[in-house]
């Protein structure tokens, strides 16, 4: 006799996300695995006395999402500290540090997320602006890419020594006749972030509370980019816990790669939950910041292409040392002269493709990288929420004038056989704004239907972590982790944003349910 299953879900529109995509009624699911797939009648016969029957009613279910790229602290600091997310101008960011000034008196004021591109008067916030929130403390807000954070003049002196040394290049800490503005760039907010990253107790408040936010937007496993955190310690204590509620791939610094080899924890090592994943580095920054590395100058700084936060040189150092070792290896590429020089330092290695190494964002990529992409097997792990930038009069145009159609060009990685995998890189973590920014996007040259922006959620992300044969379809012997939507993303293409996560299942368990 079959073995009763522990919950089977009746009465929905099941989408596998397989090649083809097939839909069914219903699923059950048995000691956190996918037993059955069928219309009710079959998938009944399965339910028990002791079984938990869900009655979808109708409501879309899809394997769960998977974020490939992210800093999950940083999401729970949005949290938990002044959200400038929804700022609509510099004044209107202040007035929320303000708020957050005036409700906790901790040792720094901090804020996150700020994007001035959407702003009328788009500039960054200077020391001017965060000396009205306290001249007794020292005031951080970071823009949302993290490459540009602005503080005030109590943090300026704060960190004037650190600022000052050989590790800070000229023109990071931003001046203007000779003082500084307050704006910070790549390697001069080092020293800031270092300072105000929280002890183990905070990191785990804000790792539950980013774990509760996104398990509430359909997400079941994530990526997370860490870098001297206390993040993998509660990642682990919650697990060893059996409190974890999605899978975790930590993809830990290049800086790391010693304690992890002598930890002996190589990469794809770990629990069903926790596991190692690859080796990241850097090699330029972001277009917010004009940091990112181009071939061409900037639209709006002639003269100007960029920098390397890592050059190539040390990329490729950092890849041979972490390949040999037997790591994957993951490097942030934003301009299309950054997007080449990871792909010459991965295209040394004989295995690339094999060892899934991948290109974090991808946003300017050339024809002739595109088509490296699909010959090497080299994963381009990419964030269609970033697309909110190419619509006209955005900061995509502002930087890069005409090339912002040839910005974030999926299509063009599919058809070159690509593997394609979507994350948000926590701006903000939230699959359905990324599939509906990319079903949506404002040129052609960008835009993918909803299922290949599905599957690049699901089993694109999956197979980036190399768990394709567990996660990213709904097929019997994967694990049952599912998101269930109010409405189908087909019929409400123009609208996929809008749609809300009725429930998020992790390991056949019930960890978001808002029916």
């Amino acid at each position: 006799m079959t073995e009763a299953a522990d919950r089977v879900f009746l009465n929905g529109e099941i989408h596998t996300l397989t090649e083809p995509d097939e839909t069914y009624e219903a699923v059950a699911v048995r000691d956190g695995e996918i037993v059955r797939l069928g219309n009710d009648y079959d998938v009944e016969f399965l339910a028990g006395v002791d079984t938990d029957v869900v009655d979808l009613d109708g409501r879309v279910l899809l394997p769960g999402f998977i974020d490939a790229h992210t800093h999950l602290t940083t999401v729970g600091r949005y949290l938990v500290n002044a959200d400038l997310s929804a700022a609509d101008s510099a004044e209107e960011a202040v007035e929320l540090l303000e708020a957050q000034a005036d409700a906790e008196e901790a040792d720094w004021v901090l804020g996150y997320g700020y994007d001035e591109s959407t702003w009328v008067e788009e500039r960054y916030l200077t020391r001017e602006d965060l000396d009205e929130v306290a001249r007794d403390r020292p005031v951080v807000a970071f823009r949302e890419d993290m490459h540009v954070a602005s503080v005030n003049s109590v943090a300026l002196e704060e960190f004037a020594d650190a600022f000052a040394s050989d590790a800070v290049p000229d023109g990071d800490v931003v001046t203007e006749d000779g003082e500084p503005t307050g704006v910070l760039l790549e390697a001069a907010i080092d020293p800031v972030y270092e300072a105000v990253e929280p002890d183990r107790e905070e990191t785990r408040e804000i790792v539950e509370a980013a774990i509760a936010d996104v398990n509430a937007k359909g997400v079941t496993g994530f990526h997370d980019m860490v870098r001297d955190s206390h993040a993998p310690r509660v990642y682990r204590d919650l697990d060893g816990a059996d409190e974890l509620t999605a899978r975790v791939r930590i993809n830990y610094w290049s800086h790391h790669l010693d304690a992890l080899l002598e930890t002996g924890l190589p990469t794809n090592a770990g629990s069903e939950f926790v596991e190692t994943g690859a080796i990241k580095s850097y090699t330029d920054g972001s277009f917010g910041g004009r940091t990112a590395k181009l071939t061409e100058p900037y639209d709006d700084a002639p003269g100007e292409t960029g920098q390397w936060v890592v050059d190539p040189d040390e990329l490729a150092e950092i890849v041979a040392r972490a390949d040999d070792a037997g790591y994957q290896v993951t490097a942030h590429a934003i301009g299309d002269a950054a997007v080449d020089a990871v792909l010459d330092a991965y295209e040394t290695e004989a295995d690339a493709g094999e060892a899934r190494h991948r290109v974090e964002h991808v946003e300017l990529a050339s024809d002739e990288a595109i088509e490296r992409f699909g010959e090497s097997g080299i994963v381009a792990s990419v964030q269609p929420n970033f697309l909110k930038w190419a619509d006209e009069g955005g900061l995509y145009e502002s930087r890069i004038g005409d090339r912002t159609a040839e910005t974030n060009r999926y299509p063009a990685l599919l058809d070159a056989g690509a593997n394609l995998a979507f994350g948000s890189d926590g701006m903000p973590m939230d699959p359905l704004l990324g599939v509906h920014w990319t079903v949506n996007a404002p040129a052609e040259s960008q835009q993918l239907g909803v299922t290949e922006a599905l599957r690049a959620y699901t089993l694109g992300a999956a197979y980036a972590g190399f768990d394709e044969d567990r996660l990213g379809t709904v097929e019997p012997g994967k694990k049952a982790d599912f998101v269930v939507l109010e409405d189908s993303p087909w019929e409400r293409a123009d609208a996929i944003k809008e749609i809300d996560v009725a429930m998020t299942v992790v390991d056949g368990d019930v960890v978001h349910d808002a029916r």
